[in-house]
């Protein structure tokens, strides 16, 4: 497994968030997500897609997704 810098996350106006349990949640979220798309990568590499495109696909799906709490909408 590769592996990489632990995220720094904060809040909308900057603000470090600091708590350990919040923190433990994203990172578990953000490593199942790593796992599901390097699975997914392998699947379609072994399929046959190209790898570049399914890098973009992912890329794609990434701004499209949207934010149910935005005050924008």
């Amino acid at each position: 497994m590769a592996s990489y810098p632990q995220t720094i996350w904060r809040s909308p106006t900057g603000e470090v968030v600091a708590c350990v349990e919040k923190n433990k949640v994203l990172s578990e979220n953000m490593e199942e997500i790593r796992q599901i798309c390097q699975d997914a990568l392998e699947d379609a590499v072994l399929m046959g897609c190209d790898e570049q495109q399914f890098r973009a696909v992912l890329t794609d799906l990434v701004k499209a997704l949207k934010n149910p709490y935005s005050a924008r909408d």
